[in-house]
């Protein structure tokens, strides 16, 4: 792959915010090509997410995988999901992870395992959600936000990609997050297990260190 991107590279000549809000900002700039000609590239701001992939450690190894149902307004549609949100101002990826894990299904987890990076749609939002995994899960109760409707269930493994492959699954990030749990599962990734107190304390420095 070649490491020198001059040739692809858009430059920001001017720009405008088109909409403001508390969560999302709509903004239009003007770019330079490479070609030395002009566009226009119209995009969403957004804070980024975390999405968690609980894991629950059966008895004789088996995995069941912790899931949510949820109704997505813009799609019209349930979808089957990870548990996942955006960052509040200033927080870190894990703490995220963390809280929405906490408060969507009841789950803490006493480990932790950061995967890796998704760009869900890089054409128009520069959304970024980092993907943890979580186990040594402890049920509690939980803290839904309010006007928040969701169902948790567990799943197997297998179950989940079969969803994936015939299309019950459309979610990016748990699409995304499925590879991983397949990849890792048949030994080929790995993930670096830490406790949940390491990365409590040194989460921010690990993942900065990440490519």
């Amino acid at each position: 792959m070649p490491d020198d991107d001059a040739h692809l590279i858009e430059t920001c000549l001017s720009g405008q915010d088109l909409v403001r809000s508390d969560f999302l900002t709509l903004r239009r700039d003007t770019v330079c090509l490479p070609s030395g000609g002009q566009a226009s590239r119209e995009y969403l701001i957004h804070p980024g997410a975390a999405a968690v992939v609980p894991v629950m450690e059966l008895q004789g190894g088996a995995l069941q995988l912790v899931l949510e149902r949820q109704y997505r307004y813009p799609v019209g549609r349930t979808i089957i999901e990870f548990p996942a949100g955006k960052l509040a101002p200033g927080e870190r990826a894990f703490d995220c992870a963390r809280r929405e894990l906490r408060e969507e299904t009841g789950y803490t987890a006493g480990q932790w395992a950061r995967a890796g990076q998704l760009h869900p749609t890089v054409a128009y939002s520069t959304e970024v959600i980092d993907i943890w995994f979580a186990r040594d899960l402890t049920q509690g109760a939980r803290q839904l936000d309010p006007g928040e409707h969701l169902d948790v269930f567990t799943a197997t493994p297998a179950q989940l990609l079969a969803w994936c492959r015939d299309g019950t699954v459309t979610d990016a990030k748990t699409l995304a997050a499925a590879l991983w749990l397949q990849q890792w599962m048949m030994g080929h990734w790995t993930l670096d297990w830490r406790t949940d107190e390491y990365w409590a304390a040194a989460g921010e420095q690990r993942q900065e260190s990440t490519p």
